[in-house]
């Protein structure tokens, strides 16, 4: 305006911007890549392929908070792990992947936010060492991960709005025998109204499914490398979140992780909860 030749008042302009909402920061944070992005968005096209994890949260009758982390699989929607913790680490998330991977096999992809608990140094030698490749999403940005945030809104409508957690030990049992229900007996109108667990047992066996069942039968190298890092991570666990250490068979389908409020066993087992 002034190089137009008008005589105009910084103030008044500055509020004038601040009531239009023209404000811009001068300070803005930088952040940094964390990992290879497209401009097409990788979409999972088979079983194992690309799996999701995310964290949502929620709290206890007494008002403290619990953090909930979930694990799916973005082709046959089934929910892997739901975890319940009053703190999740890196080595929280990595035990269950781990024991997610010892049932289900191991995925090619994983799809995350940018967590600290996906981001972590220990999270990412893991991941490397196990040769699974991450996939972030931009900052700010949920919709990247349309699918996990689909199956956040199922269960918290279905289950965290309707139930009311006295402890951590309950809301385990709780979340565990939903996310069985949900795998188990509820369709899921894209697989074509079948459940998740009749959806992927329909699909052909593909070469990362072979290569899964070698892994499971100790064939691969790199699985067994990766509990060993587990395990030297066990320290780092005992320090900053508690106790944390496989059950006395470290290869079953559950772990124990022992919390303030005592030792909990979590099954990863579908069938644990069968009628």
């Amino acid at each position: 305006m002034r190089r137009r030749g008008r005589k105009v008042n910084s103030k008044r302009v500055q509020r004038v911007r601040r009531e239009a909402g023209l404000q811009v920061r001068k300070k803005q944070k930088r952040r940094r890549r964390l990992g290879p992005r497209n401009a097409q968005r990788l979409r999972g096209e088979r079983r194992n392929q690309v799996w999701s994890w995310d964290l949502i949260y929620d709290q206890t009758e007494q008002g403290r908070t619990l953090r909930i982390l979930t694990l799916m699989d973005e082709f046959t929607k089934q929910a892997l792990a739901i975890h319940v913790g009053y703190s999740i680490r890196a080595v929280d998330a990595i035990t269950v992947l781990e024991a997610a991977i010892e049932r289900y096999g191991a995925p090619q992809h994983v799809r995350s936010d940018n967590g600290p608990e996906f981001i972590a140094k220990a999270s990412q030698d893991w991941l490397e060492k196990t040769d699974i490749k991450t996939l972030y999403i931009q900052p700010g940005s949920p919709w990247e991960q349309a699918f996990i945030e689909s199956f956040h809104d199922k269960l918290r409508d279905e289950c965290l709005n309707r139930e009311l957690f006295p402890s951590l030990a309950e809301a385990r049992i709780i979340l565990e025998q939903w996310r069985v229900e949900y795998n188990q007996h509820r369709p899921h109108s894209a697989l074509g109204y079948l459940i998740p667990n009749q959806f992927s047992a329909q699909q052909t066996p593909t070469g990362c499914d072979r290569a899964n069942e070698r892994l499971k039968n100790g064939d691969a190298v790199g699985f067994a490398k990766s509990a060993a890092l587990v395990r030297d991570l066990s320290p780092i666990a005992s320090i900053r979140t508690g106790r944390l250490a496989p059950t006395s068979q470290t290869r079953t389908r559950a772990f124990s992780q022992r919390a303030r409020s005592g030792a909990i066993r979590i099954s990863l087992d579908a069938d644990a909860y069968s009628p």
